[in-house]
């Protein structure tokens, strides 16, 4: 019976031992797939050294929300106001918040001064999108809004390959509708299985709002596909802020009464936690309705890294929720041994309790007898004095 019972008890430590290991690899994996998706830290880099809290939201919106550059400016005046109200001001010399826009252009052909020439998805961006994409910078570096000229082209190696044959072409020209554009930097190819997924294998370019009006606005032919695109240019389809959080959630409540809670933007945004996106708990509840993460209903435009990142929620998802199946074993095996062990208490109460009683007569009685032997040492000492 002995044997049984311990071979019992063998196997149960076994499946614990096992479970527990299996929610702790689960939760390294899930942390490095998070973590992968570097895009959602804006906010952490923001941070520094700071101990203050902060929040990051990204906004996607389709084409036809009507949400631009001059949006983008009120977007960006409202939460100063908000921050202004929560008597949160900016110290001399610093920005209080960090915001960015995109809209994907198209494609075009980019070509150089050689015989080289490569086809590129076209982003126009602004603000500060380069500190939210975290790019890995092969060589160069990235424009900024503050340039004094505006034609700086940001390529990836791919296309800088096809048509420099090197990725170390900083300064070199290209041309995009017979627009002279000056590479800036080169980045490198997307890192993580999500993301090249995502992607696509076709080159990618990064340029100004400036330079895409100048580009895809060219020509007199109203029927030219670059035309077409050259409406476009003035749009943002995704919007991003990291800002001060005075008390939680302050970034994204903010930002979704102003754009989610009005009927302006009704079906034609998505709005993101970034800070929040990809803890337990967040995407636990994510589980419950997978198929709104998975099946997209709004006629929104989402870039290639917010697609990666959608498809580690719906990996996250079942990471975590797998974790939790888990850490249901050894939860239930402890509420069993504490149900046995209030069992075995209540069986033995009225032994404890007078094992317990003589105990402490017995120490009692030691005390006593010390106490007697201290005072009749003491006695024996005065009677001598």
């Amino acid at each position: 019976m002995r044997s049984k019972i311990k071979l019992r008890h063998k196997i149960i430590a076994a499946i614990n031992a096992a479970a527990v290991a299996g929610a702790i690899i689960l939760t390294a994996v899930g942390s490095s797939a998070a973590r992968a998706q570097r895009y959602n830290y804006a906010w952490e880099r923001w941070k520094g050294e700071s101990k203050d809290s902060f929040g990051q939201v990204s906004c996607y919106f389709s084409k036809d929300a009507g949400f631009d550059i001059n949006s983008v400016r009120s977007a960006q005046q409202m939460i100063v106001s908000k921050l202004s109200e929560a008597s949160v001001t900016p110290e001399e010399g610093q920005k209080l918040i960090e915001c960015a826009y995109s809209v994907p252009v198209g494609s075009a052909t980019l070509s150089g001064d050689g015989p080289g020439t490569s086809e590129a998805e076209i982003t126009a961006v602004g603000g500060d999108f380069f500190s939210f994409r975290n790019f890995t910078m092969l060589s160069g570096s990235f424009f900024e809004d503050d340039d004094l000229m505006h034609n700086g082209i940001v390529i990836d190696e791919q296309a800088a390959f096809l048509l420099y044959g090197s990725d170390n072409i900083i300064g070199q020209n290209i041309y995009i509708n017979n627009v002279k554009l000056y590479v800036s930097g080169v980045i490198a190819l997307p890192e993580t299985k999500a993301e090249k997924s995502c992607a696509g294998k076709k080159p990618k370019a990064y340029i100004s709002y400036d330079a895409a009006g100048l580009i895809f606005n060219r020509g007199s032919d109203d029927s030219s596909s670059y035309n077409k695109q050259g409406s476009e240019v003035n749009k943002v389809t995704c919007f991003e802020c990291v800002s001060p959080d005075p008390v939680e959630n302050f970034t994204y409540n903010a930002i979704k009464k102003a754009f989610v809670e009005t009927e302006t933007y009704k079906g034609k945004i998505s709005i993101v936690d970034n800070v929040k996106r990809y803890e337990p708990k967040t995407r636990l509840k994510a589980l419950k309705k997978i198929a709104d993460v998975v099946v997209v209903k709004e006629d929104v435009v989402y870039p290639y890294w917010e697609n990666a990142s959608r498809m580690t929620d719906v990996k996250l998802s079942f990471i975590y929720g797998g974790r939790r199946l888990l850490l249901i074993i050894p939860i239930i095996t402890l509420i069993v041994l504490f149900i046995k062990a209030l069992r075995l208490y209540n069986r033995k109460k009225a032994g404890l309790k007078k094992a317990f009683a003589d105990y402490m007569s017995v120490k009692w009685s030691e005390f006593k007898n010390k106490l007697s032997k201290r005072d009749k040492q003491t006695a024996e000492k005065e009677s001598q004095s």
